[in-house]
């Protein structure tokens, strides 16, 4: 936002999000940073905020509220701090989902973000021999990381009849080593004080274990990479109005195309509108910017383009078959706005 007074705010001590903890390289388009490692490219995205003097950071600080009458408030420096923004974007991420079953309670049940904080931001080594439950990106790129900082995987395991992450992500575990389950779940974890292993079963069409299929997984944590839902909060209390949209992943502000809210000034960005990857996190939030500025009278010579790149990058990354889920999404939530 050229001219414009930016401030960005962050609840970690550490921007960027989740690439501060992933390893991996992307890949896709240059223009997505294929081949560039995630926590290189959030360094990259730090360094292009932090030479910009129009933007100021606020690290291990928490938005508080969003009122009615447009005040921010945000805990920041030990002190409770008042804002009135011109506009506001809210890109609070996701959150994980977990299993309820007997035993999930027990020391050494992690979720797999707390995993990859573990092993990539704090170089510890969280367990001897894990199994993961669930096969979508996450799953299968923490258990890649695992096998790399020399933890045994024992299985990766999941519900549905196939893998839900990318081929090349599941090729990479299986070459090396790592057995991948479907229709799987576990029934219990089990141990004394601590997980010590864990019962999987197979299921059938309906979810329900398949009789005579239990099997025993020795193992010190069980990591959970079963999903992720919006962190909407702050756009509930912003009065914005939400929808349920199951391939979305839970409720998720309405938003237009240019990613404002009902609530005029107010934008959201990322996976705070439906569970996606992290390329389109990027887009997104670009693409809100752009159109915050352009909203304040800013970047008006290039705001077209710019807006114009950054959708037909979305429809790229949405494109095919893996995109399905999302576009039909966004199909059900433009039946919501008005």
């Amino acid at each position: 936002m050229l001219g414009a007074k930016v401030l960005l705010v962050e609840r970690d001590d550490i921007p960027g999000g989740q690439l501060v903890k992933q390893t991996h390289k992307f890949f896709g388009s240059e223009k997505q940073y294929a081949g560039d490692r995630a926590i290189h490219i959030a360094q990259m995205l730090l360094d292009n905020v932090e030479s910009n003097p129009n933007i100021e950071v606020w690290t291990n600080s928490t938005v508080l509220g969003i009122y009615e009458d447009g005040v921010v408030t945000v805990e920041h420096d030990e002190k409770h701090t008042k804002i009135m923004p011109k506009r506001v974007i809210i890109s609070t991420g996701a959150a994980e989902k977990f299993l309820g079953f007997p035993g999930n309670d027990l020391p050494g049940i992690y979720g797999a973000g707390a995993v990859q904080t573990l092993m990539n931001m704090n170089g510890v080594k969280p367990a001897e021999r894990v199994l993961m439950v669930g096969a979508g990106n996450i799953g299968l790129i923490v258990s890649y990381q695992l096998k790399q900082a020399g933890v045994e995987v024992a299985a990766v395991i999941e519900g549905m009849p196939t893998i839900g992450g990318y081929l090349v992500h599941a090729s990479k575990i299986r070459r090396a080593g790592i057995p991948v389950l479907t229709r799987h779940t576990i029934l219990e974890a089990y141990g004394d004080n601590k997980v010590e292993g864990a019962k999987i079963a197979e299921i059938d069409e309906k979810w329900q274990p398949i009789p005579g299929t239990e099997r025993d997984i020795p193992c010190d944590t069980i990591c959970l990479a079963v999903g992720l839902s919006p962190l909407t909060e702050l756009a509930w209390q912003a009065g914005c109005k939400m929808a349920y949209i199951r391939e979305l992943s839970g409720h998720v502000p309405i938003v237009n195309d240019d990613l404002e809210t009902t609530v005029d000034g107010i934008y959201c960005a990322g996976d705070v509108c439906g569970i996606e990857e992290a390329s389109a996190a990027m887009v997104e939030g670009r693409l809100a910017g752009i159109n915050a500025a352009l909203s304040l009278g800013y970047i008006t010579s290039e705001a077209e383009e710019l807006r114009k790149n950054a959708m037909d990058e979305l429809d790229e990354l949405r494109s095919g078959e893996m995109g399905n889920h999302i576009r039909n999404g966004l199909e059900k939530l433009s039946g919501y706005r008005t």
